[in-house]
């Protein structure tokens, strides 16, 4: 069995509401709602709505360069990332995620993308910027020591997160067992290699990753070059419209055994339904429950 989840469901405030429609979109876990933790009677209210509904927080996001070049901007961001972790907690996700971030920043002398928050830098993956990571999520998990929430990273190809083995081997230097892994297929597929053969690249990243897997992320990957063209581009796509084998990912989820979410990002709301129409129509060709 794998839930299925993702957004196209806004928070407006009513955790009756935010969880009939995630029923009603035909969703089986949700994202969690970003308010402050100190408004306790709210937070209590959303993790009963979810659970009244048999639905399942699947994760809260800490989506802020936790490695900042700014001093400032990056204690604020820690900041933040505590209080998401310590709000999820609350919640009982499943999981919150970060994407670490990078040291890149306006003016350095690489100027290799202008998106701050995560984009490449070569020392994003130097041993200096692996320490980062381990020291990071050490910081984040050892501030708020959470019980029910695992603290995880999100896969990113420029990362140090970019493989399944450098994913295992950042488990075992943080060392903390509220540290989980975050599976995101699409973000594997680094090289023409992987995108043909992802079928293999997901079955080996959970046979590594398996037994601390606590949340996957759903869309699909388009490769596209050529004759003139022998720079390769991939392009994030709806599942169904790429190449991904959703026939490995969802029997993989399912072997686990346990509650492993599957959530869609990064669509529009009539993307959103194509996806999980597709995801469905996979899971019934190879038997998994969803």
């Amino acid at each position: 069995m794998v839930r299925l989840g993702g957004y196209g469901v806004d928070y407006a405030g009513d955790p009756e509401r935010y969880a009939r429609e995630h029923v009603a979109f035909g969703y089986r876990a949700a994202y969690m709602p970003n308010v402050r933790i100190e408004d306790a009677d709210e937070v209590r209210a959303i993790a009963k709505a979810i659970a009244d509904a048999e639905l399942i927080i699947a994760e809260g996001g800490a989506w802020k360069n936790l490695i900042a070049h700014d001093e400032a901007v990056r204690k604020a961001n820690l900041d933040y990332a505590v209080h998401q972790l310590a709000l999820a907690d609350e919640m009982g996700a499943r999981a919150c995620v970060a994407f670490h971030g990078t040291i890149g920043h306006a003016g350095d002398p690489w100027q290799l993308s202008d998106n701050y928050d995560y984009g490449p830098h070569p020392d994003n993956q130097s041993e200096a910027g692996f320490q980062r990571a381990v020291d990071t999520a050490r910081h984040v998990i050892d501030a708020v020591k959470p019980k029910r929430t695992k603290f995880s990273l999100e896969m990113v190809p420029w990362l140090v997160t970019d493989t399944a083995e450098n994913y295992l081997k950042l488990i075992r230097a943080i060392d903390r067992p509220a540290f989980g892994a975050h599976i995101d297929a699409v973000n594997m597929v680094i090289s023409p290699r992987l995108y043909f053969n992802s079928g293999r690249m997901i079955r080996e990243a959970f046979a590594l990753l398996g037994p601390w897997i606590v949340s996957c992320h759903a869309k699909d990957i388009v490769l596209k070059g050529g004759p003139g063209n022998i720079s390769f581009h991939l392009d994030e796509v709806v599942p169904g419209e790429g190449n991904l084998d959703y026939g490995a990912y969802l029997t993989e989820i399912d072997k686990l055994g346990r509650d492993v979410p599957l959530m869609l990002e990064h669509f529009d709301v009539p993307g959103y339904r194509r996806g999980l129409a597709h995801i469905r129509k996979v899971a019934g060709e190879v038997g998994v429950g969803v």
